[in-house]
């Protein structure tokens, strides 16, 4: 037996990686728009492979990929009949790579859609959701429960209720789209006091935010809380003018969200900047949210002074023809076009 997510924390900041969905779909395995994870079932290898280049690059979390694998979305896209399987796969897949390495396998739930605080008729079909893909995930066999994307507290409270009755440590994450308040009204670290008063073992934010940006607001919760804070951003280029993926715009104004971010993406020299100022402000849980790379992953990891697999092939740019110390005469007669 491994360590557990709690036993990892107390040794260390744990690295994450996720971003699985927006992967799969540049690879051309998830359609954009519903972005329901359907290649669980009809691409596994696809699936399988992903996680294990994260975790090769140092991820200690297989997540299993049940992002938007819940009834609302699956109806969308006419796979409602699909819903068990689906979960059920996913969390196979991660296990099964887990196993390939010193990982632990988180089982996922997300905000559902469906959730309105203002009809209380909402609470129970959202614990419904819950309750049936945690429930398969237990009988997969998953080591703990993220609960992520949350844009309201009162569905993120429900995911950690069910994670509770299930007996399972749970990190659940708020997603930071509003500029300092979730959707029913609780500043970003009220909300978190609140998730750790109510027993979650890791609070904090994820996705939507890229790390300049996010940055400002995990500092404020790091304060705030005694328990483990995670924080997951999206690898892009956010700042204050444009806090968020969503409002990130082109030189022609158009919205770059979803599938026109490449102009924003992050370098890995950025994500292990990130890793390191993050680790440094006593982040526990270190992550990468939609839009990263394994690529992206190793840069994090060496940041963290980990020695990961994926290392061996890590740049050694003195090994180029045209950068190496000893360039010879003929490389030098084309190194101007390379410097100029």
């Amino acid at each position: 037996m491994g360590l557990s997510i709690t036993e990892r924390l107390e040794n260390g900041a744990v690295l994450g990686a996720e971003g699985y969905v927006f992967e799969l779909e540049r690879r051309g395995y998830i359609k954009a728009g519903p972005f329901v994870p359907e290649v669980v079932l009809d691409f596994p290898d696809a699936v399988r492979e992903l996680h294990r280049e994260f975790l090769r690059a140092g991820a200690e979390v297989m997540v299993a990929l049940t992002y938007y694998a819940h009834r609302e979305k699956l109806r969308d896209v006419g796979r409602e009949g699909d819903l068990e399987a689906m979960n059920r796969q996913a969390v196979r897949i991660a296990r099964e790579v887990a196993r390939e390495g010193d990982a632990l396998v988180a089982g996922n739930v997300c905000n559902t859609w469906a959730y309105d605080p203002d009809n209380p008729a909402t609470k129970a079909t959202v614990r419904a959701m819950y309750a049936e893909q945690l429930g398969w995930a237990v009988e997969e066999g998953i080591d703990f429960v993220i609960s992520e994307t949350n844009d309201y507290l009162g569905e993120a409270l429900i995911a950690l209720e069910v994670s509770q009755d299930l007996g399972l440590p749970a990190m659940v994450t708020l997603a930071p789209t509003q500029p300092d308040k979730t959707r029913d009204g609780y500043e970003y670290t009220e909300a978190c006091r609140i998730l750790a008063a109510a027993g979650a073992q890791i609070v904090g934010l994820n996705c939507d935010r890229g790390p300049q940006t996010m940055l400002p607001l995990i500092t404020d919760i790091r304060e705030a809380v005694d328990c483990a804070v995670a924080m997951q951003p999206v690898p892009y280029r956010t700042e204050p003018a444009a806090p968020t993926m969503e409002t990130l715009r082109s030189a022609e104004g158009e919205r770059a969200f979803p599938i026109a971010l490449d102009p924003f993406v992050c370098t890995r020299f950025e994500m292990a900047d990130f890793a390191a100022q993050a680790r440094n402000l006593g982040v526990d849980y270190v992550g990468i949210c939609c839009g990263a790379g394994p690529h992206h992953v190793r840069a994090m990891a060496e940041a963290l002074g980990r020695e990961v697999p994926a290392g061996k092939y890590s740049p050694s740019m003195d090994l180029h023809p045209m950068f190496r110390a000893d360039i010879s005469a003929k490389d030098a007669a084309f190194l101007h076009t390379w410097t100029g």
